[in-house]
């Protein structure tokens, strides 16, 4: 018995010490780069659809993944099923990722209403806006995909934000899917208020 509770301790100090290493390196991260997070844990909930704005360089993906360290938040993602092959598979399954197969009977909406009803705990990251427009390009509004997905599996989106001018960064908000075109309106306002111009439809 007292092994046993030996080990457990061992083990739960462990996790203690990596998670600590994780925080320490997610915020090192924003030092490091001189950006400042602003975030209300109290906004997050066991279940939910993230989303983020603006898309200006891949330093985007890099601050989110630190935030999501600093919040200890398991987050998954969807990646199509073709890259799940070889030596990049159990990478892409430890960072979350979660193969889609478009040509699936089942739709991708389905599939990810199911996941959030097998775990007590989902964090779905989605990045709604496509790749960055060149000079030049007219940007294209973003998609819908993650609403549709939030409001089938009744779970709420949360608003992430990076403003590269003013180098902040963090969680805004969250709304409750109820109609497409009216969240769309109040996501883009929401967003507006940290300097960031969401395009839609």
């Amino acid at each position: 018995m007292y092994f046993l509770k030996n080990s457990y301790y061992t083990a739960a100090i462990h996790l203690s010490c990596i998670s600590a290493m994780k925080k320490f390196l997610g915020k090192s991260i924003f030092k490091a780069t001189g950006w400042t997070y602003n975030v209300d844990p109290a906004i997050l909930e066991n279940k939910q659809v993230i989303i983020g704005f603006e898309h200006t360089s891949n330093l985007d993906t890099i601050l989110s993944l630190a935030l999501f360290e600093i919040l200890e938040l398991k987050i998954h993602t969807l990646i199509k099923k073709e890259l799940f092959k070889g030596p990049l598979k159990p990478i892409l399954e430890k960072l979350g990722g979660i193969p889609v197969d478009r040509k699936a009977s089942k739709d991708i909406v389905t599939q990810m209403v199911e996941l959030f009803n097998q775990n007590d705990r989902f964090n779905l990251v989605i990045a709604p806006e496509a790749t960055r427009a060149k000079d030049g390009e007219e940007r294209k509004p973003i998609r819908t995909g993650f609403w549709h997905i939030a409001k089938a599996a009744n779970v709420p989106i949360i608003l992430m934000y990076a403003n590269a001018k003013t180098r902040q960064g963090g969680i805004l908000g969250k709304i409750y899917p109820t109609n497409l075109q009216q969240d769309l309106e109040k996501i883009k306002t929401l967003y507006a208020e940290y300097g960031i111009d969401v395009k839609i439809r």
